[in-house]
């Protein structure tokens, strides 16, 4: 996939959302959002569903910089970032910025997706 990060990792789902939690604070995310895909689903369609969690995370710098290259570059915000269980593997994935934004087609949006994006790509290879 070339629009994500992601490996299968050897931890629990929660182990494994909290690592995501640790290192996204480490390279100066916040989580601002959480969606709890199984909770969501049995709640409002009645359906069962795997472990599946996705976390909304902002690095405010990078966010700043970003809005002030593009005013419609919220659209992208904030990155996401899954931790869910598939066959009894717990899979972690984050969004690749560089592909995401490549659709604006503005210059100034070029670096700060690239740090960004290192930084995410660093968070999955540390978990």
């Amino acid at each position: 996939m070339n629009y994500g990060f992601g490996k299968k990792v050897e931890l629990s789902f929660d182990e494994a959302v909290l690592k995501v939690r640790t290192e996204l604070s480490k390279e100066g995310f916040g989580v601002l959002t959480e969606i709890d895909v199984k909770a969501t689903l049995k709640k409002k369609l009645d359906v069962d569903y795997g472990e599946y969690i996705i976390l909304g995370a902002c690095n405010p710098p990078f966010a700043y910089e970003a809005l002030k290259a593009e005013k419609e570059i919220g659209l992208f915000l904030p990155c996401n970032v899954i931790v869910y269980v598939d066959k009894g593997e717990i899979y972690v994935s984050a969004i690749n910025p560089i592909e995401a934004m490549s659709i604006v087609e503005n210059e100034k949006l070029e670096e700060v997706a690239k740090e960004v994006g290192e930084k995410l790509k660093r968070v999955i290879d540390l978990i």
